[in-house]
């Protein structure tokens, strides 16, 4: 009842995923469906994937859309989200989770693996959002949840570009949750470890799990649903957090 009442008010709680075709995305898709979330995944352009995922949901009973753009292209974001926006209403949830690594020694880094990493991780923290703010503000409700990393917190051989990417969505996060604490909107940031994903490769599995300490890596689904939990009305007066789910590792 509350929920519908809240609904009547303020619009249907509808959460874009940025990256939600495959891994921790999809996970978090599934998982926010299923606690009545309405429900916007996005790629960088359709696939079988996004087709699998969409299809998931809609047989869930879920309420599902997918927008297509690159978040690197900012010109792309801002036209499919303003215009999602002007027919659906404003998001009450953003879910930032889109992003890629381009791991190897600084010496060594390409240009292009550098910028592209900046572009892709941290530059679509701007992106995405920058359409999204305002009419989240003008509701006055709302949750923000920044998708980070470990490799943000601590550093990690071998990801300078990543782990600078990573760090600067956690200030990023926490100077924004400070701006939008008094429209009642959160912000926090989940820094995942080593978790069960197409990112991860043999070779990470090998070299990593013994600094685990749990010593096993986590599943997408872990991360979603500490997602889900700070959607969640519990989680309201949480803001500005940086919450690993890492099995222990710093």
């Amino acid at each position: 009842m509350r929920q519908r009442k809240a609904e009547a008010e303020t619009g249907p709680r509808r959460v874009l995923i940025t990256g939600a075709t495959r891994g921790i995305g999809r996970a978090m898709a599934l998982r926010i469906a299923r606690e009545g979330y309405e429900v916007v995944i996005t790629g960088r352009k359709p696939s079988p994937q996004a087709d699998e995922v969409l299809k998931a949901l809609e047989d869930m009973g879920a309420k599902a859309h997918a927008l297509y753009f690159d978040v690197t292209d900012r010109a792309a974001a801002q036209t499919a989200l303003t215009e999602f926006t002007a027919e659906q209403g404003p998001f009450w949830g953003v879910i930032l989770n889109a992003g890629i690594n381009r791991d190897g020694p600084l010496a060594g880094m390409s240009e292009e693996d550098w910028d592209l990493v900046l572009e892709t991780d941290l530059g679509g923290f701007y992106n995405v959002l920058k359409p999204l703010i305002l009419p989240m503000a003008r509701r006055r409700s709302g949750r923000i949840i920044v998708m980070s990393s470990v490799s943000g917190i601590t550093g990690t051989r071998g990801q300078t570009n990543y782990s600078a990417a990573k760090a600067g969505l956690i200030g990023a996060a926490k100077a924004l949750s400070a701006e939008l604490a008094s429209r009642g909107i959160t912000v926090n940031v989940i820094a995942p470890g080593v978790i069960d994903t197409d990112m991860v490769t043999a070779e990470d599995r090998e070299r990593i799990l013994p600094y685990v300490p749990m010593r096993r890596l986590g599943k997408p689904e872990e991360v979603a649903g500490l997602a889900a939990f700070l959607l969640s009305d519990e989680a309201g007066y949480i803001t500005r957090a940086v919450i690993p789910v890492s099995g222990g590792i710093f």
